[in-house]
């Protein structure tokens, strides 16, 4: 993935623990819980405590955490006033991002869903790697995506937050 030299950066505490938030000039294109795989390095990004698009995803956030979305609601309707930036990822990567935002907050789908949903349904390992890939913890749902047999299977911010998301959307799940 391929970040935008100019893009900024801030942190927020979430009930799951803190995580980072990054902006580019043409929108949020970083959400990630500490120490999750793939996370870029962000050293040379700046600090932007009251970037517009930060503040705007903080409050996202935060109306996710407090459980005022909409069971049902898919996220790219919660998302129509927050502009995403995934121009870094491939165009595969961002296929498979977009197919994600489809996935109504309370269900869940299986890799081989997504692979379907994009018109490779043979791709169940590339889709799975760009799904653990997806730079949008959360407000793209990656965590709604589920093993072919309905089973918890990895997620990238640790498996335990995956659980708790879900069960935080009150999420249909095998334990």
């Amino acid at each position: 993935m391929q970040f935008h030299p100019n893009t900024c950066l801030t942190s927020f505490l979430s009930p799951l623990g803190q995580m980072t938030l990054a902006a580019s000039p043409t929108g949020l294109n970083g959400v990630w819980f500490e120490g999750q795989k793939h996370i870029p390095p962000t050293t040379q990004w700046r600090t932007c405590e009251d970037h517009p698009i930060l503040t705007k995803a903080q409050d996202l956030l935060k109306t996710y955490f407090s459980h005022q979305w909409e069971k049902g609601l898919a996220a790219r309707h919660m998302l129509k006033l927050m502009s995403l930036d995934i121009s870094g990822g491939t165009a595969f990567q961002q296929a498979v991002w977009q197919a994600l935002l489809s996935i109504p907050m309370g269900s869940t789908c299986s890799y081989g869903e997504v692979a379907a949903a994009i018109g490779r349904p043979r791709s169940v390992r590339a889709v799975g790697t760009a799904i653990g890939q997806n730079p949008l913890s959360i407000l793209i749902p990656c965590h709604r995506v589920l093993g072919s047999q309905g089973q918890m299977t990895g997620y990238a911010g640790g498996v335990w937050r995956k659980q708790a998301l879900l069960e935080l959307e009150s999420a249909e799940i095998e334990t």
